[in-house]
């Protein structure tokens, strides 16, 4: 009997249920402080809660259509592995009760309940991070979920983000994160003086994205290499450990936030964009001190 037969026999295709409500109002952030769940939707989050889920346990719930279990047979895998955690709650849902519960214009056929994923900004620190990415003051949450998933693909050691900013637990979020979010640590509504005191204790330096900062990202890259080679070069290492700052999208940095900083770091525009968004800075800026610590992963503290 395969997976889809098994959960066939208490489908939910009510819309209007008790249990469909409660789900549907996690896309709402009071509920989800309250309850301390979020949901993941969609199959890439899906296969990313339950992988993680196998590894530490996470997921509350989990709702799927027949179509979608059909199309993803990976997911279905990795659901027979979760069964038999008898505190996973597994329903098969018609298409109706799916869209009723998710957020999203287009549901993909499967929503799971999670447990948030915070953890303090002490229990990142004592780690010694190499790579931080810390959004400060971001609303936008297209924008967190970009730098999240930036932040996981250049193998940053978490990613921060200080009082004001954005819920990452909003749906819209953790969809852009596509699936990063539970793949490495998250701090929410950080104390950004507090934390800069704490990383420059463990060893960081701290540079601020700023389109009009004193630093150039291609001059700071520009010697790394030369470092890497055995060349004197001056200025920031950027192999060393790191946080990274980057402001709200309308505002930036304040002059405060900006002098928390060791630099302020502009990313070159060579064509003729006004700027770059928050979510394209980051990846730049991130993947600059990636392919520094991985050039040359011992590098000192040059300032």
């Amino acid at each position: 009997m395969d997976l889809t037969e098994r959960l066939a026999g208490r489908p939910m295709t009510n819309p209007r249920a008790d249990r469909v409500k409660d789900v549907a109002g996690l896309a709402g952030r009071s509920a989800r402080s309250r309850r301390g769940l979020f949901l993941a939707e969609g199959p890439q989050n899906a296969r990313e809660a339950l992988a993680r889920h196998l590894e530490a346990p996470c997921v509350d719930a989990v709702y799927v259509t027949a179509e979608a279990l059909a199309r993803h047979p990976d997911v279905a895998v990795l659901l027979e592995q979760v069964l038999a955690d008898r505190s996973v709650f597994v329903r098969l849902v018609s298409r109706e009760v799916l869209a009723a519960m998710s957020d999203a214009v287009t549901p993909q056929g499967v929503v799971v309940v999670c447990r948030v994923l915070d953890v303090p900004a002490e229990q990142v620190l004592a780690t010694r991070p190499r790579l931080l990415a810390v959004l400060v003051r971001v609303q936008d949450p297209g924008n967190a979920g970009t730098v999240l998933r930036a932040a996981d693909a250049a193998g940053a050691d978490a990613v921060v983000l200080t009082a004001g900013s954005v819920d990452v637990y909003n749906p819209k979020a953790v969809r852009s994160t596509a699936g990063s979010l539970f793949h490495l640590p998250v701090v929410q509504g950080a104390d950004l003086p507090g934390l800069i005191d704490g990383a420059r204790a463990a060893g960081c330096g701290v540079l601020a994205a700023d389109g009009r900062g004193d630093a150039d990202l291609d001059r700071l890259q520009d010697a790394s290499a030369a470092r890497a080679a055995g060349l004197p070069a001056a200025g920031y290492d950027l192999a060393r450990p790191t946080v990274w700052l980057f402001g709200n999208e309308a505002q930036g940095l304040s002059a405060p936030e900006k002098a928390l900083a060791d630099h302020r770091v502009a990313v070159p525009v060579h064509g003729r964009a006004e700027s770059l968004n928050v979510g394209t800075a980051a990846t730049v800026c991130l993947y600059a001190s990636a392919r520094a610590q991985r050039r040359a992963p011992a590098s000192g503290a040059g300032r």
